[in-house]
């Protein structure tokens, strides 16, 4: 069967030479103890005008590679705390995987900007399992902003900090009254705002910034 024909084999081309030696490659980027979890290859009705695109996921980043003009192969890779979004979209030749990723690394959800990347042509049943990946490590490192902003918030306000049974109150400096406080109550009403935190929690955080005025 055609690799141009709608219907398509789950299997992947291994058999093809280049393909072998461009997996060997990556095999030989990945750290220590760095695994491939799923990889994929573009098929070759997509790429007429190119040389085709692997596309991996490894379990600490993924890597789009393809092979160089004069030889060897450029990867390009984007480590999961850098991912943004990841989407996939599934016709009848072949499935499309797109990404946006973070300008900065960092945990903060304040990042923006960024770059899109978007790879067309994907053998469906392996650039499914490639987008389940995403979404995984995607979902755990937005978790992880969210309790960094919670962290970036609280201290702000005061350094108040609660237990999941009943709120407690850490000492609050009082040595700036006046714009200070103002200040913290402003960044309590935020994290009240944006759900971050009850009604109960803000008003004792609400009473403990007003009581050390």
């Amino acid at each position: 069967m055609s690799e141009s024909e709608p219907t398509e084999s789950d299997t992947h081309p291994t058999e093809d030479p280049r393909v072998q030696k461009a997996l060997g490659y990556l095999n030989s980027i990945l750290i220590p103890g760095e695994t491939l979890e799923a990889w994929t290859i573009q098929r070759r009705l997509f790429a007429l005008m190119h040389r085709r695109t692997i596309l991996a996921a490894t379990s600490g980043r993924l890597i789009a590679m393809q092979r160089g003009l004069f030889g060897g192969f450029e990867p390009i890779d984007i480590r999961w705390q850098d991912l943004k979004d990841a989407k996939i979209r599934v016709g009848i030749f072949g499935a499309g995987i797109s990404t946006a990723v973070y300008n900065s690394s960092d945990l903060s959800l304040a990042s923006s900007g960024g770059r899109l990347m978007s790879y067309t042509g994907l053998r469906k049943q392996q650039a499914k399992d490639i987008y389940r990946i995403c979404q995984t490590h995607e979902q755990a490192w937005r978790e992880k902003r969210r309790v960094r902003e919670i962290e970036e918030l609280r201290a702000k306000s005061g350094g108040v900090q609660f237990s999941s049974s009943a709120p407690s109150v850490q000492p609050v400096d009082t040595g700036s009254a006046g714009t200070d406080y103002v200040k913290r109550l402003q960044q309590a009403k935020q994290m009240l705002d944006a759900k971050l935190i009850s009604d109960t929690e803000y008003e004792a955080i609400k009473a403990k910034i007003i009581n050390t005025v």
